[in-house]
């Protein structure tokens, strides 16, 4: 009898299982309806409308089967947007990843270690955009205008000094003409000098905002016996009345030129203009030709051309490198504070130097997040958009386009094909989707253990 009581509980217990189990699943799905209406009105439908427009031409109305995914391997400017895609998955996620992993070591070591993870941390709260246009300033051409240029022309010319003269030349009825042969860019006297006769080499085309800080008034030279004088000057006089090949008052000399005597192709003498433009040469000149050299007409270093066509694209990476080395120094430093020290002193204590315990010990209890810091950032440069378009000028976009970018070129505009622009929306997801799936896959099997 107490048996069949229980059974009978049992009996009356299960409908009323049921209907609870029911209605926590009605409650679930409710919950989870509005996330999956979302899910499906923005990613489900415009994956699938995508993929079945990129089977259709220009207008929509004719199906093309893969005629754009052939244009997609013949088109040289698509081609050059996959080459360039590829470069930044190499290289942008591996250069953020390796610089976060040694700021994250070496700031472990220092007592304003955080104040330098803030500072390394914060282009993170820069928008793209704003990071755009901040680097289109850096590597202006100008060096005026651009740090990079300007540190660069100031490095350069600490060792080999630009010239003030590059646009000097000789006027009309000079007693200058073009070097030739091996001194060609330089300029030479018509005729041999002689001691004890001053000689004049004026010159023309410079600004003289853009003269020497030495410079004086040019004044002529006076004779020396047994020795070769003159003047290099800027033969103009401004607002004009001054006379040709005439040294006179409200002219400058040419500070600092180097002037040399030729005598069969050989340096017999030389010597450098002082403030006034004057020069003294000793005896050896009498009889020589005067040369000014090309050295003094050589144009001014003006840097490196960043955003030119070959350089544009490591410009780019590494203004991306600039915002994306923080994230991936935070997360590494938080798995190095979970790195057990004890494992890291008994390495030291078997006799490891400190690159060994790097190398050997660090890395490997760090493999699990510098897996994570570079899985996301090689899906995050698969997208990237922003800093090409807006860094990158007009004249070289072709010569910087990566996949996303050639998607808004294709898409939008007055020459738009939205079939071709969705046949590159397809590929590009057809790219990510193994680096999405080796996450998902990655991230289930941390969740099991």
């Amino acid at each position: 009898m107490p048996a069949t009581g229980s059974a009978a509980a049992a009996a009356a217990g299960s409908p009323s299982r049921s209907s609870e189990a029911r209605r926590r699943r009605l409650v679930a799905a409710a919950f989870l309806l509005p996330a999956l209406v979302l899910l499906g009105a923005l990613v489900v439908h415009p994956i699938g409308y995508s993929v079945y427009r990129s089977f259709f031409d220009r207008s929509g109305d004719t199906f093309v089967g893969g005629g754009n995914y052939r244009e997609i391997l013949h088109d040289d400017t698509i081609r050059t947007a996959l080459k360039n895609t590829a470069l930044w998955v190499v290289l942008a996620p591996t250069t953020a990843t390796a610089l976060g992993l040694i700021f994250a070591v070496l700031t472990e070591r220092v007592r304003w270690g955080t104040a330098f993870k803030l500072l390394v941390f914060m282009p993170m709260a820069i928008s793209m955009l704003a990071a755009g246009i901040i680097f289109r300033l850096v590597y202006d051409h100008d060096p005026d205008r651009g740090v990079a240029n300007a540190v660069w022309v100031g490095v350069h010319d600490t060792f080999a000094e630009s010239s003030a003269f590059p646009k000097a030349r000789p006027g009309r009825d000079s007693p200058l003409v073009p070097a030739t042969g091996a001194a060609a860019g330089g300029f030479t006297t018509r005729d041999p000098v002689r001691a004890g006769v001053p000689v004049l080499l004026p010159l023309v085309g410079v600004a003289p905002e853009d003269l020497p800080g030495a410079t004086r008034t040019a004044k002529a030279a006076p004779a020396e016996p047994g020795k070769v004088t003159g003047t290099v000057w800027q033969d103009f006089t401004r607002g004009g009345g001054g006379r040709p090949n005439a040294v006179d008052p409200a002219e400058s000399g040419f500070a600092g030129i180097r002037v040399e005597a030729v005598k069969d192709g050989k340096v017999v003498d030389s010597a450098t203009a002082r403030a006034d433009g004057t020069f003294t040469l000793s005896a050896r000149a009498d009889g020589a030709v005067l040369r000014l050299p090309a050295s003094n007409f050589r144009e001014a270093y003006a840097g490196v051309e960043w955003l030119g066509p070959t350089l544009v694209t490591p410009a780019v990476i590494g203004a991306y490198v600039w915002m994306w080395a923080g994230f991936a120094m935070v997360l590494i430093g938080a798995g190095l504070a979970a790195v057990p020290r004890e494992l890291l002193e008994a390495a030291r204590v078997d006799g490891a130097n400190e690159w060994q315990v790097f190398r050997r010990v660090t890395v490997p209890l760090l493999a699990p997040v510098l897996a994570v810091v570079l899985v996301t950032l090689v899906i995050n440069v698969m997208k990237i958009f922003d800093l090409v378009f807006v860094i990158a000028p007009g004249s070289v976009q072709d010569d910087a386009n990566v996949l996303a970018l050639q998607l808004y070129r294709t898409s939008f505009g007055t020459d738009a094909d939205p079939g071709l622009g969705s046949a590159i929306a397809v590929l590009l997801l057809a790219l990510v989707l193994p680096v999405m799936l080796y996450n998902i896959r990655r991230l289930r099997k941390e969740g099991s253990r």
